[in-house]
């Protein structure tokens, strides 16, 4: 999926998306999600899908028996060309509010010499430059660690992962290709001895929120009241792994 680069009034890239360092102290770089990219993409992909299930509805008609038979039977009675135009529109008004929620979810980065910002969901939290000591990838999540190996944030992304290095280094940032504390983590199962108190009954609930579809909110809602208690947290499939920061 393609990228937006961009550097605010006070800062440029180069015709290669590198970023070019200015006189001025702070010149900040953003990388979002390209908004037309992606709403481009999603229409067209709707619009086809539109097409398939027309073309599909012709094929199903034609047997003796088939599941949906009576929907397709409705849909291949209307006459050309609406059916063709109203299966397409339909699919891309599904592919645009599909876009719609992708980049409502994505995320978009703001590095600077002096703070990070990183925006989700309309929701955005700042990070000063003197508070954080690495950045990483864990698999498609960017990961920001302070001074004492605490998380400062894990969030989804998106983004072109070798621009998010170039843009962090540029700006002074420590990048690591993988998380240096990785060997510290250990599975949590129920009744974990050596947590804080209370941390158990978090990682309880936050299973629960895990295995039900929907609950994603909930599970990283959870996280954080982990990180309040001092815990680390990283996700497998489902299964939850903790360390606790450096003392």
């Amino acid at each position: 999926m393609s990228v937006d680069m961009e550097k605010e009034p006070d800062a440029r890239a180069d015709q290669g998306g590198q970023v070019s360092r200015g006189d001025e102290a702070d010149r900040p770089t953003v990388l979002a999600e390209s908004t037309w990219g992606v709403l481009v993409l999603c229409v067209a992909a709707g619009a086809v899908v539109g097409e398939l299930v027309r073309l599909l509805a012709g094929w199903l008609v034609t047997l003796r028996w088939a599941p949906f038979k009576g929907p397709a039977e409705l849909l291949d009675s209307v006459p050309e060309p609406w059916v063709t135009v109203g299966a397409v529109a339909v699919g891309a008004l599904l592919g645009l509010f599909a876009a719609l929620v992708l980049l409502h979810e994505s995320l978009s980065v703001r590095v600077s010499d002096r703070r990070v910002v990183l925006t989700i969901r309309d929701e955005s939290r700042e990070f000063a430059r003197d508070k954080i000591r690495l950045v990483f990838p864990d698999g498609k999540r960017l990961v920001l660690l302070g001074h004492n190996s605490e998380e400062l944030a894990r969030e989804d992304c998106g983004l072109s992962m070798p621009r998010l290095a170039d843009a962090f280094t540029e700006h002074g940032y420590t990048w690591v290709d993988e998380d240096p504390h990785l060997a510290e983590f250990r599975r949590w199962v129920p009744d974990t001895p050596g947590l804080p108190a209370g941390a158990n009954a978090l990682f309880k609930a936050r299973e629960k929120a895990l295995k039900k579809q929907g609950d994603a909110e909930d599970a990283r809602e959870l996280r954080e009241e982990l990180a309040r208690l001092g815990v680390v947290v990283r996700d497998e499939d489902k299964r939850q792994y903790w360390r606790l920061p450096s003392q």
